[in-house]
């Protein structure tokens, strides 16, 4: 890639953040004033039986598919994923780059705590919900926690990868995990449609905020120069 066409990349990846950002803004304003109570409670209402607003649509191993899926947001199963993915970059001597996986990991979490008491939302109450929780609902924890974590592994997975389609399926995986992951949340009754949009604008302005640090720092040489030290 040529310093121009890398110039240009990041310049269109900032301005994508930047629209990113605003477009949460947006959805936040929203959610603030209750414009869009009615359609998250009917999205919710039309997941659930008819004669029965405790059983969710669908046959029964949609369910539990569900219940498996939405762990794959949880901190502890992200929690795994990032130390697991910073053991690796240590074993190989990675040591900024790793510094890196889980300060931006880390970050998402503390980023969704403090959003989450900004905006003080209650959990959905028009369906009985299918998974316990405790914390408040906008934006969804699971969603942008899981976005910030697995797109940033993945467009770590694409900086190391070599070929196009390794490249394309390293951030396609990242981003239909993110995607399941959140639907989850809004088939099990705990989340409102408008808290998981708002986790993934989120979620993807952090992971993309991140990527262009690191290829800051790339181009600056640090972590260039980890993935080409002898015996790597």
């Amino acid at each position: 890639m040529t310093r121009e066409s890398g110039e240009l990349t990041l310049l269109l990846v900032a301005l994508g953040t930047i629209l990113l950002a605003l477009a949460f803004f947006v959805v936040a304003a929203e959610v603030v004033d209750g414009d869009t109570q009615r359609f998250d409670e009917r999205v919710l209402i039309s997941l659930r039986r008819a004669n029965d607003t405790a059983t969710p649509i669908g046959p029964p191993w949609l369910r539990e598919g569900a219940e498996d899926v939405t762990a794959l947001g949880s901190p502890t199963v992200l929690g795994l994923v990032v130390l697991a993915t910073v053991g690796f970059l240590l074993l190989q001597r990675m040591e900024r780059t790793a510094l890196f996986v889980f300060v931006a990991s880390a970050g998402g979490w503390l980023l969704n705590a403090a959003l989450k008491r900004v905006f003080q939302r209650a959990r959905p109450d028009v369906v009985p919900h299918l998974r316990e929780v405790t914390s408040l609902s906008f934006p969804s924890g699971h969603a942008m926690t899981s976005a910030a974590v697995y797109l940033t592994l993945g467009a770590l997975l694409m900086r190391i990868s070599r070929g196009r389609v390794t490249k394309f399926y390293c951030m396609a995986v990242a981003m239909f995990a993110t995607i399941l992951v959140g639907a989850t949340r809004v088939y099990l009754g705990v989340h409102y449609p408008t808290d998981v949009l708002g986790g993934w604008l989120v979620g993807l302005s952090w992971a993309m905020v991140w990527w262009m640090l690191e290829r800051w720092l790339e181009r600056r040489g640090g972590l260039k120069r980890e993935q080409q030290l002898p015996g790597r």
